[in-house]
């Protein structure tokens, strides 16, 4: 009976599952954008102290 009234509301389970990925989709993409970030900063930190004890290198 509930279905049957969902579905006169025009609620669908396909509208449900399509509107919750949509969402994980738009939650997904400033994810992967903060994680390459921070990615990028550490290996820039990373090269910075390799370029540092390369300079500072007596040989």
């Amino acid at each position: 009976m509930n279905l049957f009234i969902f579905a006169l509301a025009g609620l669908n389970a396909g509208d449900i599952l399509f509107q919750l990925l949509a969402f994980a989709f738009l939650l997904t993409i400033p994810a992967i954008l903060v994680t390459f970030f921070f990615i990028f900063k550490r290996r820039n930190d990373r090269l910075k102290r390799m370029e540092e004890k390369a300079g500072s290198n007596p040989f």
